[in-house]
């Protein structure tokens, strides 16, 4: 199999990155490395999810999904510190840096969990979930976690991504009405698309 930034253990040599971001009104520092999602800085997607969500009004968990690196579970777990972030990925080197770099931002509020989807999260309960999409995993994969999202949010719990326009914009939001019955485009920006969807 080849080697993507979605394989549980890259095999790509490790060649790892420190850089400093603004995000949110606060500086962070993150370390990226090869084999995972954008390993030389914040890409736009994530920066545009980042500072186009809006806290939900309802209490309870945030969850990362796809979190890579972690910038966007760390730059919410500092944007609101009452909650607890949760940030996911199959991908063992980016939960390594994940946990690193939750440790170099001194972020408290947060915890990093080896999960295929949801595998390793059942029974667990979110307020909101906001995902940038492992877009080369796959039409299937991409679906499923739009799906299994739907089971894991509270009522009146929010479902965030951002997708690219040419990567298949129009179709997974049109998954999002099929899934939640309400699709909302938040925000449009080079390409790049940010939709919410709440489960009511």
């Amino acid at each position: 199999m080849s080697d993507h930034y979605y394989s549980q253990q890259p095999h790509s040599k490790s060649s790892p990155r420190t850089w400093k971001y603004k995000l949110r009104e606060n500086v962070f520092t993150f370390t990226s490395d090869m084999g995972v999602f954008s390993k030389d800085t914040v890409d736009f997607g994530s920066r545009l999810l980042i500072e186009k969500f809006l806290e939900p009004p309802l209490a309870g968990d945030l969850l990362d999904l796809g979190c890579g690196y972690g910038p966007i579970g760390i730059a919410l777990a500092t944007s609101f510190p009452d909650r607890t972030v949760v940030l996911t990925d199959v991908n063992e080197r980016a939960l390594e840096l994940a946990t690193i770099n939750l440790r170099t931002n001194n972020v408290q509020n947060a915890e990093v969990v080896q999960s295929n989807r949801f595998d390793q999260l059942a029974g667990r309960k979110f307020a909101a979930i906001l995902t940038n999409p492992p877009i080369r995993s796959g039409k299937q994969n991409i679906h499923a976690m739009i799906e299994e999202g739907k089971a894991a949010l509270l009522p009146q719990g929010e479902f965030w991504a951002v997708i690219q326009k040419k990567q298949g914009a129009p179709s997974y939001k049109q998954k999002l009405l099929d899934v939640f019955n309400n699709a909302e485009t938040i925000a449009k920006d080079k390409g790049y698309y940010i939709f919410k969807a709440i489960n009511i």
